[in-house]
């Protein structure tokens, strides 16, 4: 076979191999991600930690920066109401990785607003109650749900004492390839780990947030940015008598 021939076999090939990608199922659409992704070369592993210190005093009431960013970036705004469904019932019921919500000190009377998402525990009891072991947490932090074998039951959201996790009740037709998304499956905040194995080192949230109440990055690393925010501002976690040190942190509540 002659090298011009050689070269139109694989342009045909590459052609192929695209649309056969492409067409999934009808009425499903996939979106790829960019050309330029570079996926990760090395296994995950427990010496970095993924987490992030989110300053109370920034988050601006009535903003919801962080909540469009991570809809637009996993493609939960590809879901369209219902027709014929109650608007507030689907604003309850609709999936939705990051809630706002406001907490009141009883004492004082102050409010704050703040985004409340998956706050990746080391010790997540989502994963200590999933029976088929679709909640799972990676070796850096990251707490995630498989898809392929979540089965649906929803222990995970009684189990979440941060009501972090979303019911996909019903079907899919669009979806991103870097979440694939699916009726009957539990998810939640997975802090964009799509970006991280592909050379990444932020989140849609943090990006979005004009008001740069969001500080993402390596807890293990002394050095960076979250690190050195942690050691400068006085911090809590949510539900801290629970002990699950948590990979979410707040300042100012």
């Amino acid at each position: 076979m002659s090298s011009t021939e050689q070269q139109g076999r694989r342009g045909f090939l590459k052609k192929a191999a695209t649309a056969a990608a492409a067409v999934v199922a009808p009425g499903v659409v996939l979106h790829a991600l960019p050309a330029t992704a570079a996926p990760r070369t090395e296994a995950v592993n427990a010496k970095v930690r993924w987490g992030m210190l989110i300053d109370a005093n920034k988050c601006a009431d009535g903003c919801n920066d962080c909540v469009t960013a991570c809809d637009k970036e996993n493609g939960l705004d590809l879901v369209d109401m219902p027709e014929g469904a109650d608007e507030a019932h689907w604003e309850r019921q609709r999936p939705r990785w990051i809630r706002q919500v406001k907490l009141k000190d009883n004492l004082s009377g102050k409010i704050t607003n703040l985004p409340m998402m998956c706050q990746h525990c080391e010790k997540p009891p989502c994963v200590d109650v999933c029976p088929t072991g679709a909640s799972f947490r990676r070796a850096d932090g990251i707490v995630m749900v498989d898809r392929h074998i979540c089965i649906g039951c929803r222990y995970c959201m009684m189990a979440c004492p941060y009501k972090a996790r979303s019911f996909i009740h019903a079907e899919v037709a669009e979806k991103l390839t870097h979440t694939p998304r699916g009726k009957g499956c539990v998810e939640s905040c997975n802090l964009c780990v799509h970006r991280l194995d592909n050379g990444g080192r932020s989140t849609a949230c943090q990006d979005a947030c004009k008001h740069q109440a969001i500080v993402f990055g390596d807890l293990n690393d002394p050095d960076s940015a979250v690190s050195q925010a942690l050691k400068k501002y006085p911090s809590v976690q949510i539900r801290a008598d629970l002990k699950l040190n948590t990979g979410v942190r707040y300042s100012n509540i």
